[in-house]
């Protein structure tokens, strides 16, 4: 069992959750465990949501959600190596929509040959 307690302005909320596993019962190991899930959520889901209304896809046939999955992945990555326009993932999304040297400052990085200290898009 894990309650969870958050103060948020002038409101606080408290939610409890239960999980099972076959773990041995040490609190640390499961508390660990469970924090590095949220972790997970809460940075790299969650961030596919907002950026790309992930949860909202209806695409359930085939290889289609995983290329799907994939190709929102390498946006992500190369929205996130994109320096030069300090806004959030949506808004440089949406402006590389609109503005095709913009979205070239995007994409460049990941079509261009990586030599061993730059990571490419797709890792």
């Amino acid at each position: 069992m894990v309650v969870r307690v958050r103060h948020l302005w002038n409101k606080t909320t408290r939610e409890v959750q239960f999980y099972l596993t076959s773990l041995d019962c040490d609190a640390s190991k499961l508390g660990q465990a469970i924090r590095l899930h949220w972790g997970i959520e809460n940075g790299l889901h969650w961030t596919l949501d907002v950026t790309f209304n992930e949860d909202a896809c209806r695409v359930r046939t085939g290889h289609a959600p995983q290329n799907l999955s994939l190709l929102r992945r390498i946006a992500l990555n190369a929205l996130n190596l994109e320096q030069s326009f300090k806004r959030s993932h949506r808004q440089k999304s949406n402006r590389a929509s609109m503005d095709n040297n913009y979205m070239l400052t995007i994409l460049s990085p990941c079509l261009s040959k990586h030599d061993d200290a730059e990571k490419p898009c797709c890792q």
